[in-house]
């Protein structure tokens, strides 16, 4: 098995050799600029690993995993688009350092461009691949409307909340063990095993990302704190609190979310406040462990000798503080 650090250097590699010159330039530099910025790169990662794990060839597969990682930077920058989102990475967003227009079509061309990545893939699974990364973009987008519906509509479930962070989120994690899985020809049983473990991985990992929206610190968190808030956006964490607090304090957070004008500082301290008093970060971490366990338990039923590096990358993902 290849170690994690061998496979960020390989993606790594491989990322710094794709060419994003073209003319014109507006519309190539924001795709360079994003590309650039490394990240965690969990996502190429996960495929390199799951396909190392089912005992294919990680020099070709990182092919594939790189075009996941392309498409996943596309998702950001339209993501930041509909969050008016100004900083990510630690960085200006795309959107902020140019424009919305701007990053609409940059955004387009780094979708094309990853589909033009996995085209490259030779092997006689490429089919198989395509259609994971349809699925999955369509789903992608279903989330993401989702997300956009949820923030006018009254009563939002936590059912539906977390239905919508799967396709949001998880089904991305998922998707990038399955291509790996795909890339080394695994039993297709397994291959839908792996996505499962990481859908719920990927679940557990939105969760964290609410939390450290609250509670994370910008430096290490790479996005300005409170953005969730100030877009009053509802989330596990403000769906959670509605259901236990008391009417009054139901009351006073949905007044909070309803798109009043109040002092920004005033409002995430209050919000803030509220959360703290009905110890919603403990009761949101319990549900990220369920959904850690469960995948753990997926994970026991995968004939694999050697799940090392996978139960590693897994730990950064669910110890990460930013």
């Amino acid at each position: 098995m290849h170690k994690i650090e061998e496979l960020i250097e390989l993606v790594s590699n491989e990322i710094d050799k794709l060419s994003f010159k073209g003319t014109p330039a507006e519309l190539y530099e924001p795709i360079e600029y994003i590309m650039s910025q490394g990240g965690k790169r969990l996502r190429p990662i996960l495929s390199l690993v799951a396909c190392d794990m089912f005992g294919g060839d990680v020099i070709k597969s990182v092919t594939p995993a790189v075009s996941m990682e392309m498409f996943h930077n596309f998702t950001l920058i339209h993501d930041d688009i509909m969050d008016r989102a100004p900083i990510r990475r630690g960085l200006e967003t795309v959107y902020k350092k140019w424009n919305a227009n701007i990053a609409i079509l940059s955004g387009d061309a780094l979708f094309a461009l990853a589909y033009e990545k996995l085209l490259a893939y030779e092997n006689d699974n490429i089919i198989e691949l395509i259609h994971l990364l349809n699925e999955t973009a369509v789903g992608v987008c279903e989330g993401q409307q989702m997300d956009i519906n949820f923030e006018t509509q009254d009563n939002v479930s936590i059912d539906e909340y977390i239905e919508m962070i799967r396709l949001k989120t998880a089904i991305l994690i998922g998707a990038c063990l399955k291509a790996g899985a795909i890339s080394a020809y695994a039993d297709k049983k397994y291959q839908d095993m792996i996505y499962d473990y990481g859908e719920n991985i990927g679940l557990a990992f939105q969760l964290m990302d609410d939390l450290l929206d609250v509670y994370g610190n910008e430096e290490k968190f790479g996005k300005t704190p409170g953005g969730d808030i100030r877009e009053n956006k509802k989330t596990y964490i403000y769906l959670k609190c509605i259901e236990i607090a008391s009417e009054e304090d139901a009351n006073k957070l949905k007044d909070y979310f309803s798109g009043k004008e109040f002092d920004e500082s005033e409002k995430l301290q209050a919000i803030k406040a509220l959360f703290e008093k009905y110890n919603i970060k403990a009761i949101t971490e319990e549900l990220m462990d369920e959904y850690y366990k469960k995948a753990m338990e997926i994970l026991e039923q995968i004939p694999c000798e050697d799940k090392t590096e996978l139960l590693r990358i897994t730990d950064l993902i669910m110890h990460r503080d930013h």
